[in-house]
């Protein structure tokens, strides 16, 4: 579900300074990745720079795959001399494209993480996670091409990447929000402004709330994957980097219209409404990019999905019209309201945005009314609308900030 709420965003950003000697213009920011739209040829990583560069990722990466338990033979390297590129992918057949098996194939003996995250008054609790193995793995796999070119062309740009998914998916394993219904958000009033920060509140602060204070906010999903995303990457950088340079960065771009939560995603992902304005396909999301024409099957942990109701009866009412979806590795998606213990398998978000056909809002109170589906019913509800499913072919996802220069800021 979305609730449109848009603030329009100035062309440029007014040259901004962070108390240490440094200032930015919107101008001087680039994207730490590309990710063409067309249909691909080269599928997995590919950098894409100058030879001496080229040479030294190749050395770099062959110990990165190492520190994570990545044998040399489960990537396929491949340089492309004519293009000045690098490209690796993972050694399966190539019309293998799927990631949510990943965690189950013994091949590749991936195993959960154990992270910490801040809890209240200061304290910390563990979380089971997604590895970054298995994250580098999905991004590896066939079905989609992430490419780091230019001056991002390196494999810091890679590792946060990598990093920042985690940090996403981590805070996505244990969400208790308010389902509103169809009635207003509410929001902790000590923080928030019907989803604007209050004045004088430090922005991690208010957004740290949101998870540490949950039963005070009532949410829609859309909302929660905008929140859950833009924490995902500024808790990044300010706590498990800790590189203050690029958390003000973050903040800057986030605040610069006073709405941290406006605009975080590109215009384009919602060109599939039904009055859609023809001007936002090319308003840039603030932090985020999207990838159209991925494979079926194919996520990548901290990936940012939708699922569209395509019913046109029980997608006319309020929270219904289609679902939000955080991947949150191990063939699971997050459930932000803790209706099927704090995650849903891939058929079980199917199922549940397919049942809303037939009135089943609540799996519980309204589980008489659910109709089962065969397998074929499954594999047809995981084509895009188009073809006669719900998987809409994109997915929007985070643009760590390799360097200074991020062209795409408005």
């Amino acid at each position: 579900m979305r609730t449109t709420n848009k603030i329009l965003i100035p062309a440029i950003l007014s040259l901004c300074s962070f108390g240490f000697g440094l200032n930015v213009s919107a101008a001087d920011v680039a994207p730490a990745v590309a990710v063409s739209e067309a249909p691909m040829m080269e599928e997995g990583i590919r950098f894409s720079c100058d030879p001496d560069r080229l040479g030294r990722i190749k050395s770099g990466m062959g110990k990165y795959l190492a520190s994570l338990g990545i044998s040399p033979d489960t990537v396929v390297t491949r340089a492309d001399q004519t293009n000045g590129a690098l490209v690796f992918t993972l050694n399966t057949p190539k019309d293998d494209s799927d990631t949510l098996r990943l965690r189950s194939r013994q091949e590749f003996a991936i195993h959960d993480s154990v992270v910490s995250l801040p809890a209240k008054k200061g304290k910390m609790h563990q979380v089971v996670t997604v590895s970054k193995k298995e994250i580098l793995l999905a991004l590896l796999q066939h079905g989609r091409l992430t490419e780091f070119s230019g001056e991002s062309c390196n494999l810091s740009a890679l590792k946060d990447l990598v990093g920042i998914r985690q940090n996403i998916v981590a805070w996505s394993e244990n969400l208790n929000w308010v389902w509103p219904d169809g009635d207003a958000a509410e929001w902790n009033k000590k923080y928030w402004h019907r989803g604007t920060p209050l004045p004088g509140v430090p922005l991690h602060a208010a957004f740290d709330d949101i998870f540490n204070n949950q039963d005070k906010y009532s949410i829609g999903c859309y909302t929660a994957a905008k929140i859950i995303m833009v924490h995902g990457v500024l808790d990044y950088y300010r706590r498990v980097k800790k590189d203050l340079f690029r958390q003000k960065l973050v903040e800057t771009i986030l605040t610069h219209d006073q709405e941290p939560l406006v605009d975080v995603e590109p215009g384009k992902m919602w060109s599939f409404e039904e009055g859609f304005d023809p001007h936002e396909l090319t308003r840039p999301g603030k932090i985020l990019h999207i990838h159209y024409g991925v494979a079926p099957r194919n996520f990548v942990p901290g990936d940012w999905a939708y699922l569209l109701n395509s019913d046109p009866v029980s997608s006319r009412k309020t929270g219904y019209e289609g679902s939000n979806a955080i991947y949150l590795g191990r063939n699971r998606f997050a459930d932000f309201y803790n209706d099927n213990r704090h995650a849903y398998t891939y058929r079980q978000k199917l199922d549940e945005v397919y049942q809303w056909r037939n009135g089943v809002f609540s799996r519980s109170r309204d589980s008489a009314k659910i109709q089962p589906l065969s397998a074929e019913g499954f594999e047809q509800l995981e084509k895009t609308p188009a073809e006669g499913g719900l998987v809409l072919d994109f997915r929007v996802f985070p643009i760590p900030l390799d360097r200074l220069e991020w062209s795409e800021i408005p």
